[in-house]
């Protein structure tokens, strides 16, 4: 192994500049049983030995092809012969036919910050490399992205439960081949990498490596987003306030006050996170919104499944009931994400089962107008709690219905959360 002596020595370089690691880690690493992951799954060993931590290899079987259980049952083989505790992580729900990938990728991810959350696992690793980054770059260059979006991806993701790492973005996909190559490492090749189906393998079978110049202004564009990002976080800091309830009011002065291009990204940053899209809005879209809560009459707005009301010197922003979820049924023991905002959880104890739902047009008969610091207006779009004798508690309301059962604990814990973790280049 003497030949990957300089590998892992930048690997640990990057692990490093990423930091946040405990003294003895304990790290998962997803591990498909492609040429990146049983790279990154013996640099991952040789790392996390040196420091006495703890490794768990994660194989996700997606069962999208008929050959996938033996499949995993290689990559188990060459995780064993390795020493790397390992588990595989089945998706057995149905498959749709249309937008698999996309599917597949969500439930990968669930599945590894489930696992991940349940065992106590901080850091999850994957072998995303300098290729992907700079296909990433191109792939959002031809879509028309901003100098945002042309950063790629970060080193560093929050999913729910553990952060996402990616310690591989500078190292080209041929270098970690010749690794495994010394290593006399097997590994996997999944033929959708190179189906001319999907965009990405378009421009794998384009081009053999990625080009230097582009590798370059990848990591411009990434410098230059953690400049944005730190000037944004200031300006959300002093302009944004986030109730439980999972409405944001921004000032609106401070709002008015800002660079254009910064208060469009505070909007786009605050709609994200109420409304809960998979991606922000896009960037002329909120330029028109900004214009718009700006004028001399401006009346209630909505985007990206928002609503977005000026109320007294603030503008107010719930979610779009439109748009919103329908009501969820929890039992005992149930523990779900609804909405993609509230984290609900109905004790064992409980002897019934609830719904949680958004109170709409069924207003609480009392509320204690002590603790409640929200604008009737924003009332509809609160989070209610429907038993089997009706309204059971609108907690951010101060209203409990007196003889109801242990009620669930609701937490506003959204998809894009308005603070997260900052965009990291290594």
């Amino acid at each position: 192994m003497s030949a990957a002596a300089p590998v892992s020595a930048e690997f640990a370089l990057s692990m490093a500049s990423i930091g946040g690691f405990e003294r003895r880690p304990l790290v998962a690493i997803a591990v498909s049983g492609g040429s990146d992951s049983m790279a990154l799954a013996l640099l991952a060993r040789d790392w996390v030995s040196a420091r006495d931590g703890e490794l768990r290899a994660l194989h996700v079987d997606h069962r999208l092809r008929p050959d996938s259980a033996m499949e995993a049952l290689r990559v188990s083989g060459w995780l064993h012969s390795l020493g790397i505790a390992h588990e595989t992580l089945v998706w057995d729900a149905p498959k749709s036919q249309s937008g698999v990938q996309e599917a597949a990728r969500s439930a990968r991810y669930h599945l590894l910050s489930e696992w991940c959350r349940a065992h106590g696992c901080l850091h999850l690793l994957t072998a995303h490399q300098s290729d992907d980054q700079v296909e990433t770059h191109l792939i959002r260059r031809r879509a028309g992205s901003g100098p945002l979006g042309l950063a790629g991806m970060s080193a560093v993701r929050v999913l729910d439960g553990c952060r996402l790492v990616r310690p591989l973005l500078t190292f080209p996909r041929a270098r970690l081949a010749t690794l495994l190559a010394a290593a006399g490492q097997d590994f996997l090749t999944d033929p959708s990498n190179l189906n001319p189906v999907f965009e990405r393998a378009r421009l794998r079978l384009a081009s053999t490596a990625p080009e230097r110049n582009i590798t370059q202004t990848v990591r411009l564009h990434g410098e230059r987003r953690v400049e944005h990002e730190q000037m944004l976080d200031q300006l959300l800091a002093a302009a944004v306030a986030i109730h439980p309830a999972g409405i944001a009011s921004i000032d609106q002065a401070a709002l008015s006050a800002a660079a254009p291009d910064m208060a469009d990204a505070l909007l786009a940053r605050v709609t994200a996170c109420i409304g809960v899209g998979s991606y922000q809005p896009r960037r002329e879209r909120v330029s028109r919104l900004r214009l718009a809560l700006g004028a001399a009459s401006p009346r209630g707005r909505t985007l990206a499944g928002c609503r977005l009301v000026p109320w007294r010197g603030s503008i107010l922003v719930h979610r779009e009931l439109a748009a919103a979820s329908s009501p969820k049924l929890l039992h005992a023991s149930d523990r779900v994400i609804w909405d993609r905002r509230f984290l609900v959880e109905l004790p064992a104890a409980a002897r019934c089962s609830v719904t949680v739902g958004y109170l709409d047009r069924h207003p609480p008969p009392t509320a204690s107008g002590s603790s409640v610091d929200l604008p009737r207006l924003l009332w509809p779009a609160v989070p209610a709690i429907w038993d089997d004798n009706g309204l059971a508690a609108v907690p951010h309301l101060g209203f409990t219905r007196p003889d109801c059962d242990p009620l669930p604990r609701l937490e506003f814990r959204p998809e894009n959360p308005l603070s997260r973790a900052a965009f990291t280049v290594v």
